[in-house]
């Protein structure tokens, strides 16, 4: 497992030049040694000792993995601070996660209460996915996203909570930072231009029932209308949208 590790963050990694500056200057990699050696503890009944490894663990690399934790091969925990990892979550093989990810749970509940990822999954920096849910394969989480819900194999999600933007994913590059769609800002510039089109119903019906002195009288622009509507064409501009 440790040169399936060792290739896999060589594979994923442009930065990483040799393997002594991997094993000894890569927190993921040192966290994931010491979680197989506390699992493999865990697994065969040895009491305390395996949460030790894993608080000293935690203290060494800045990443928490419970010794219960299912870990696959080929998983690549990129830079790693603030990374957690529950008790009965499972991560399957050739995972790649960010620093800063929960894989949590959402209560006191018993038994299974962590999700489940699939191989090849994507969990961007800062992400959290909470409770006892499934995640299929090859799915990409984007950075700051929370996830509630079971999300299908082949799709992004992102947002909070997180919704599916993109079925399908094709794309050989793993995040794809440059593609994954801002969906709230999509729905705002929709409801914008709605109410854009109801305002200019709204005029033409207005003047329509105006007698020609009324509509003289009438003021051709709205100062404060304008500036609301550049603010938000700025916040939308600002999202690519």
């Amino acid at each position: 497992m440790l040169l399936t590790d060792l290739r896999t963050i060589f594979e994923r990694d442009p930065a990483a030049r040799n393997w002594l500056e991997v094993l000894f200057c890569y927190p993921g990699l040192q966290a994931l040694v010491f979680h197989r050696l506390a699992h493999w503890l865990y697994k065969i009944g040895i009491p305390f000792i395996p949460r030790l490894i894993s608080h000293i663990s935690r203290f060494l690399t800045g990443i928490e993995i419970h010794p219960g934790a299912l870990i696959g091969q080929g998983v690549f925990i990129d830079h790693g601070m603030g990374v957690v990892i529950g008790e009965t979550a499972i991560v399957g093989d050739r995972a790649l996660i960010y620093q800063g990810v929960t894989l949590g749970g959402t209560g006191k509940e018993t038994g299974k209460r962590h999700p489940t990822l699939g191989s090849d999954v994507v969990v961007g920096a800062g992400a959290k996915v909470l409770g006892n849910i499934q995640i299929g394969d090859r799915v990409r989480i984007g950075a700051g996203s929370v996830v509630l819900r079971d999300v299908p194999s082949n799709t992004t999600v992102v947002g909070i909570p997180g919704r599916v933007t993109r079925q399908n994913n094709s794309s050989t590059n793993l995040l794809d930072h440059d593609k994954v769609r801002d969906v709230e800002a999509e729905v705002i510039r929709a409801l914008f231009e709605r109410v854009k089109a109801l305002e200019k119903q709204f005029e033409e019906v207005q003047k329509s029932s105006l007698s020609p002195t009324q509509l003289d009288e009438q003021p051709t622009d709205n100062p404060k209308s304008k500036n609301s509507d550049g603010m938000i064409e700025d916040f939308l501009d600002g999202a690519g949208i």
